[in-house]
């Protein structure tokens, strides 16, 4: 029996929007193995849940991060990634002494990270709902797929 869709509610909204996140280490350095590690990934929860964003998968490695996770609409996924990226930073250095040696007192995680979305239907299936919606044409030729 296939899946039932479990659509996430707020007040006015129904919404399954999920990202694919990766992001590393600054240098690729491999610090993030042990209690580091753990710590990570703790403080990791903490701030999804904060911004009330569900994590569906992560795997914290030794010098990257994966997350995929389920955002509500008002989460710019650049905005998480700053949240998560930045207080995790901080908190592990501030906890870690050691790391602000080997990173001269410099975040933590490289600049740039990766994101994607992820979901059950393809740009065609979209495509052809909405065109399929009917109705009488509007003025504006840039909403006509004709």
């Amino acid at each position: 029996m296939p899946r039932m869709r479990q659509y996430r509610r707020a007040a006015h909204t129904v919404y399954e929007l999920h990202y694919h996140f990766v992001f590393a280490t600054k240098y690729r350095r491999p610090v993030l193995r042990g209690e580091i590690g753990e710590r990570a990934r703790e403080l990791i929860r903490e701030i999804c849940k904060a911004h009330d964003v569900e994590i569906l998968r992560g795997a914290v490695r030794v010098d990257h991060v994966y997350l995929f996770v389920s955002a509500p609409p008002h989460v710019a996924p650049s905005r998480l990634m700053q949240a998560v990226k930045g207080k995790t930073s901080h908190h592990l250095m501030s906890e870690y002494r050691r790391l602000n040696k080997e990173f001269w007192g410099r975040p933590l995680f490289a600049r740039g990270d990766f994101v994607c979305t992820s979901g059950n239907v393809t740009e065609e299936v979209v495509a052809e709902y909405v065109a399929s919606q009917g109705g009488e044409p509007q003025d504006d030729p840039s909403f006509s797929v004709e």
